[in-house]
């Protein structure tokens, strides 16, 4: 997939100078781009800005120059002369999605190994209305890095993107493409040469020992950046200790409350599923330790899309979710669905639901919540469409929809200190928007009804985003 990625890059090296020159984006991306003006006014519009206001209705948005100029009543706010006029009459806008635990790859079954999706996901991801993203782990980190160039160059279509280095995991580790961590020494080698080749977040994964994760954090820190982790063989109070800026899935993958757990080594992930079952997510220990998190500022980024795909019968099964896949990989998590409606034992039903408790009672300390799609697991939580779901199942949680939208939203965007560009709809701030049909204030499942998705004032059409990349997850 690299090489494919590099041929492409070759081929569109004519269309980098254009950019440079003109302004101009490629005609590759120029296809799916729907709105286009010099200033663009977006009259009678329900605005959820991602505070977690309430709605305010009948409200005009300018825009102009990449950013909002103005947000106010429509019977009052002036639009300007020659603006192109949108009228979203029955429409909502709200900030484009901040997302935090985002891939380019995705599951394939075979070795471990995972097959790059540098074509479709991002399509998807901004079909959806994720306008900035971070991945949360690379399996490809120079084709991660290339594509987020290819898109900030204006020659892909993308979010803006966050791209870690390679997972920091130790011995143990099962995946073919990871690099296995000798010594603390190797991790401290491994953050500072690939924040030297443009990696700015890092993320420690489940084998990583206490050592080795301190040493991470630290080479991190002294170069600007935050860590992140999936963490298993570590334990989250441990984590914290060691220096950790986020915590990936929550209390799903703590192992810090399976018994017997022995310091540096990772028990089999059925038995931390199973005794998360059994944990009261009120009682004093727990309590405790999210006390920890939200004293050192540690936040915690959901990922309930990809836990849901291993509960029977869920997902709700939508046809543009396998429309995307290719043949293969469709029968792949059709496959895993049906054994996952098989299985009469499975923890994942309860362990799902301690799962929402912990996120709500995170929330509720003051801890910072965040949102991710982890396109992964049985594959059935995919880019964009995913992403969407973890809105939605945040409010099944027990958060309002404004509540999750600015999880989605503003809280990422300050853990990225990037709150006073995007995140949240205000004149200033980039204009990254997502407009869609109903009120997802008032049914979060509106949130899927993505028409429009504004990236720096340029509007991309939905629906053509997601048509371009039928048949291809799996695949490119």
């Amino acid at each position: 997939m690299r090489k494919m990625i590099v041929g492409v890059s070759v081929l569109l090296l004519p269309f980098a100078v254009a950019y440079t020159q003109t302004g101009t984006l490629s005609p590759e991306v120029r296809e799916f781009v729907s709105v286009d003006a010099p200033t663009v006014a977006l009259t009678h519009a329900r605005v959820i800005d991602g505070t977690g206001a309430a709605a305010a209705t009948d409200q005009t948005v300018v825009i102009s120059g990449g950013k909002i100029q103005t947000v106010g009543p429509s019977s009052s706010t002036k639009i300007p002369e020659g603006a192109k006029v949108l009228d979203l009459t029955g429409k909502s806008v709200i900030p484009g999605l901040v997302l935090m635990h985002e891939h380019l790859f995705y599951p394939t079954g075979r070795l471990a190994l995972y097959n790059e999706m540098g074509w479709s996901f991002p399509r998807l991801y901004l079909a959806c209305g994720v306008t900035s993203m971070r991945t949360a782990g690379s399996v490809e980190p120079y084709t991660d890095l290339n594509i987020k160039r290819l898109i900030d160059a204006g020659r892909a279509v993308g979010p803006k993107m966050h791209v870690t280095g390679p997972y920091l995991d130790g011995v143990g580790s099962f995946a073919t493409q990871f690099h296995v961590l000798k010594d603390a020494d190797d991790a401290r080698r491994m953050v500072n040469l690939w924040a030297d080749e443009g990696a700015t977040p890092f993320k420690a994964y489940m084998y990583i020992t206490r050592a080795e994760l301190a040493a991470a954090a630290d080479a991190a820190h002294k170069r600007g950046f935050k860590i992140t982790g999936h963490l298993c063989a570590v334990g989250f109070r441990e984590a914290v200790a060691a220096g950790i800026d986020n915590l990936e899935h929550g209390i799903a993958v703590d192992t810090e409350f399976v018994p017997g757990k022995k310091p540096d080594v990772c028990p089999p992930q059925s038995e931390t599923v199973l005794n998360l079952t059994k944990l009261d997510i009120a009682s004093a220990p727990i309590e405790e330790m999210i006390r920890d998190l939200v004293a050192h500022k540690v936040a915690v980024t959901s990922t309930l899309a990809v836990f849901e795909a291993f509960l029977p019968d869920r997902p709700p099964l939508q046809q543009r979710v396998l429309d995307a896949m290719t043949a293969d990989a469709r029968t792949a998590y059709l496959s895993s669905r049906a054994r996952a409606a098989e299985r009469k034992d499975s923890p994942w039903p309860v362990a799902l639901r301690k799962e929402m408790q912990f996120e709500l009672a995170f929330a509720r300390a003051g801890g910072l919540l965040m949102a991710g799609t982890d396109p992964t697991g049985n594959g059935g939580a995919l880019a964009g469409f995913g992403s969407q779901r973890a809105v939605e199942l945040l409010v099944e949680a027990g958060f309002t929809p404004l509540e999750a939208i600015r999880i989605a939203t503003l809280n990422a965007a300050r853990y990225l200190g990037e709150s006073d560009r995007v995140g949240t709809i205000a004149a200033g701030k980039q204009a990254d928007l997502v407009v869609v049909r109903g009120d997802p204030s008032a049914n979060i499942a509106d949130i899927e009804r993505v028409e429009t998705v504004f990236k720096d004032g340029v509007g991309y059409d939905s629906a053509k985003l997601i048509e371009s990349v039928r048949g291809s997850v799996g695949w490119r």
